[in-house]
């Protein structure tokens, strides 16, 4: 959320900011209703002045004797408290009215995020690998003949519709073992702390990480009104919140793995075969805490923590800068890690990382001490897939297909496959 002191400050560069999401100029009007809120607060604490003066007056005319002033007085004090009520409950919701405002306006991008209208704005900053070669045509992961009886597409859809899957043996099995991987990999080469959250959270906490109110379609909601997560970085996130950090315990660096959910509202006709677009999805997330000045160094090193997954497994990918018009709702720059996918011919997305500076943290009210002393301020929050587990899963299994049907294994993952390291082209872990 925006800070509107900032933009009474300097509404030209908001405007400009949002200018360059193609977002039409709001200062003016977030600024007239900020005015209107100040004015009922000035009359407020006007009217209270005069309150208390008459409440004094009439006190003098009860003691002197002067029925008639006291009983103008104490008729002026019943008035004003009145009015006093009433400025009160207009400036409370204009306030009301400009927050619920506030909230639905995206995060500002940095001055070193490239310009664009789409992905097609998007910058490359590095690649990793080399597509292998396959010598012959390559499918997608679905028709694999090794991978195949391992999708249960048909079991999942009379459970629960379309867009879900069954996985069963090799793939269930490998599944859970790329997930242990990333866990153990981000705990113990880079640092994280693992958690355990939940997937059910109160309004409050999809509101602050920015699902809510402006996203509510983008999630599913139960009848007594807890939301299903997108992800963990809402429950990552949020255990800072109303919270006041200090300085020397920053940065805090958290990973858990969950289920996530995603209504996928808007994404009709798109990659309907297969598992790439699902309603519910396993991924490790990553989450870190930090004060101002080390966010943009901790970009960099959960850019880091993201790539290194896919080394480790020797997948092909490629990073990119989002541009403007490509950014998320909360992201003040993001980086997105595109892995190779040979069935489809092109890098896909499997993570994003993001900084998002204070623009969740002030939705929440999280804050830090500062080490040398001084008044609290907002810290700021990053988030990025560390990686998405379906996806990596997809990954794995084109990357490693072989003309025969069988698809070679990650020599990273046999620890968590009992040393196997292939499924054989009729399904068989080996």
């Amino acid at each position: 959320m925006h800070d509107i002191r900032t933009i009474r400050d300097n509404p030209d560069a908001f405007d400009a900011a949002l200018a360059r999401r193609g977002i039409a100029p709001l200062a003016a009007g977030l600024l007239a209703r900020d005015a209107a809120r100040r004015a009922r607060i000035l009359a407020a604490e006007t009217a209270q002045a005069d309150q208390n003066r008459a409440s004094r007056e009439a006190g003098a005319a009860k003691a002197a004797g002067d029925t008639a002033a006291f009983e103008a007085l104490r008729t002026l004090v019943a008035e004003k408290k009145a009015e006093i009520a009433r400025l009160t409950a207009e400036a409370e919701a204009e306030d009301a009215g400009l927050r619920a405002e506030l909230m639905t306006i995206p995060n500002l991008p940095r001055a070193d995020v490239p310009d664009g209208a789409d992905e097609g704005g998007n910058l490359e900053i590095r690649h990793w690998g080399t597509p292998r070669t396959l010598g012959f045509a390559a499918r997608e992961h679905f028709d694999i003949p090794g991978a195949r009886p391992g999708f249960d597409f048909p079991a999942a859809a009379k459970l629960s519709g379309a867009r879900f899957v069954v996985l069963r043996g090799a793939l269930a099995r490998l599944q859970r073992a790329l997930a242990q991987y990333m866990l153990d990999l981000h705990t113990g080469a880079h640092g994280l702390t693992e958690m355990w959250t939940p997937v059910l959270v109160r309004s409050e906490a999809m509101e602050g990480t920015g699902q809510l109110p402006k996203f509510a379609e983008d999630s599913y909601q139960t009848t007594n009104g807890w939301w299903l997560v997108p992800t963990s970085e809402v429950t990552l996130t949020n255990l800072v919140a109303g919270e006041i950090l200090e300085g020397a315990a920053l940065p805090l660096r958290m990973t858990a793995h969950t289920q996530c959910f995603r209504s996928e509202a808007g994404s009709a006709g798109k990659d309907t075969t297969g598992m790439l677009r699902q309603h519910q999805f396993e991924k490790v997330e990553m989450v870190t805490i930090c004060a101002p000045d080390q966010s943009r160094a901790e970009h960099e090193r959960m850019t880091r923590c993201a790539e290194a997954v896919l080394e480790g497994l020797g997948l092909p990918y490629r990073t990119v800068v989002l541009c403007t018009g490509d950014m998320g709702f909360g992201a003040e720059r993001t980086h997105d890690i595109e892995v190779w996918l040979p069935g489809q011919g092109r890098y896909r997305e499997i993570s994003s990382v993001s900084t998002c500076g204070d623009f969740q943290a002030r939705r929440m009210n999280a804050r830090f001490r500062p080490a040398g002393g001084g008044k609290p301020e907002f810290v700021h929050t990053l988030n990025g897939s560390g990686l998405a587990v379906g996806r990596t899963l997809i990954a794995v299994l084109e990357n490693g297909q072989e003309e025969d049907g069988s698809i070679t294994l990650p020599e990273a993952l046999r620890p968590w496959l009992g040393g196997k390291g292939r499924i054989d082209a009729s399904g068989a872990l080996v």
